[in-house]
């Protein structure tokens, strides 16, 4: 033993109630009152154990139906976090954090004595003044680690302050998960120790993006690309025209061609793809999306149109989706791609090349607009953005509308026609691929477009 006193620090508990907010996930939060300690700090609903015959499950339940009058279910309860910290005063104690989604009642302020208010705040936006070891377990938990130490100095204060924030994260076992030594080198010597590591990538092989959560606290995204071309394209755009979209978009911190590595800065707000949102911050959200497109196109002067449209794979797309194909969809695929010799060729512009609701993330509370992933970024005509972005307004007319609204202008009747062939060259490539690479959504994706298309020729 390396002392001669041994640790006999309390166990207390903590309950990390969770719900869907209009910006994201919300935390229930308490505010302490009255003659206890941190009184006029928010913080997590919590308390010590009842003795040793209570375990610890038990004692959350009792303690959130105590304090917020709210009901339970055990088999309700998920493990957060465990935190080891030490307040100031020099006192010690552990920690443990529950996540729980689901509950009977109303929370409310059940002790008033105690507590004189009772909110829901977004996990992006918790309030101020608060207990600096909530928010340690606040932070733990969304980092994805399963152990934590907080151990405050003397003259540290009660209240949280991000310039003294003792958080260590402990890592998990696979806390490296996948991610290959040579490549937590790379990103480390760019932004420094990295604790924990989350993939979060595409469920497919070759889809490798990581949520890297460093020692200090910074989080970043590393993406190891496919392909030398994939690589080259995303590197390009964010040397040259990303930039100009701003806080819109990551910034690149760090590149290697021989890994086919980037680490780039975090994006807040939540994914677009398959999100529900009211009819009028639907269309709000829409209008964004069309001043970011007009924004990217607008980053770089235009260049003189391209010698042809790319039907060079077309023949070897339609082989892989054929089996997939409706009756008559082989025929109109041949038909439309041999229109294409008559269509006037569009100047060309900076593209995202694959600008859809799964690229895009939006924050309500800081009214931002993202856009991620710029491997397929390459010059070709604007219209070639709104192609995979066309599912998401069909049917629903005034999507659109406040989409060209947001980007100032309408499509003229040069693009209308380019715009029906390109789409017919993705929704092809988009089920050939989808059928080798197991996306099934992107091959229904390419089903419906095909289907939508022809209904739109048909006298």
């Amino acid at each position: 033993m390396s002392g001669t006193q041994r640790h006999t620090e309390p166990l207390d508990v903590h309950l990390i109630a969770l719900r869907d907010g209009a910006a994201g996930p919300e935390v229930l939060l308490s505010r302490r009152a009255g003659d206890v300690y941190a009184a006029g700090h928010w913080h997590l609903v919590s308390g010590h154990l009842d003795g040793p015959w209570e375990d610890m499950v038990s004692a959350l339940i009792r303690e959130a139906r105590k304090e917020a009058g709210v009901v339970i279910d055990r088999a309700d309860v998920r493990a957060a976090v465990t935190v080891h910290h030490r307040a100031p005063s020099g006192d010690a104690r552990v920690g443990v954090f529950f996540e729980v989604k689901r509950w009977e009642g109303t929370p409310m302020v059940m002790e008033p004595q105690v507590c004189d208010a009772m909110e829901w705040f977004p996990l992006d936006a918790l309030p101020e003044p608060m207990v600096a070891y909530c928010r340690a377990g606040l932070d733990a938990d969304r980092s994805g680690v399963r152990m934590a130490v907080h151990f405050q100095e003397p003259d540290d204060a009660i209240t949280y302050d991000p310039s003294a924030d003792r958080l260590v994260l402990v890592p998990d076992p696979d806390a490296y998960g996948t991610v290959p030594e040579e490549e937590r080198r790379f990103a480390e010597q760019a932004v420094g120790r990295i604790t924990a590591w989350t993939d979060v990538g595409w469920p497919r092989e070759e889809s490798r993006v990581y949520r890297a959560f460093g020692a200090e606290g910074g989080e970043w995204y590393v993406k190891i690309h496919q392909s030398d071309r994939f690589h080259r394209r995303e590197v390009d755009a964010l040397r040259s025209w990303v930039p100009g979209l701003g806080a819109a978009a990551p910034r690149l911190v760090a590149a290697d061609p021989a890994l086919r590595a980037v680490v780039l800065t975090a994006v807040g707000g939540r994914t677009l793809h398959g999100a529900v949102h009211p009819p009028e911050r639907q269309r709000r959200i829409f209008h964004r999306i069309g001043q970011l497109a007009a924004a990217i196109h607008d980053s770089a002067p235009p260049q003189p149109a391209a010698d042809t449209l790319p039907l060079g794979k077309v023949e070897r797309h339609l082989s892989g989706a054929l089996p997939h194909l409706a009756p008559g969809d082989e025929e109109f695929i041949r038909a439309t791609t041999a229109s294409a010799a008559d269509l006037v060729l569009l100047e060309t512009v900076p593209t995202h090349g694959d600008f859809q609701l799964r690229n895009l993330r939006w924050d309500e509370s800081a009214d931002v607009l993202y856009v991620i992933d710029f491997e397929r970024s390459e010059p070709g005509p604007a219209v070639r953005d709104f192609v995979r972005l066309s599912d998401a307004w069909h049917g629903q007319p005034e999507l659109f509308q406040a989409l060209m609204d947001g980007y100032g202008r309408p499509f003229t009747p040069e693009e209308e026609a380019q715009f029906t062939v390109l789409s017919v060259l993705d929704a092809v490539s988009g089920i050939a691929y989808g059928t080798t690479h197991g996306d099934p959504e992107l091959v229904e994706r390419g089903l419906r477009t095909l289907a939508r298309l022809r209904t739109a020729q048909r006298p």
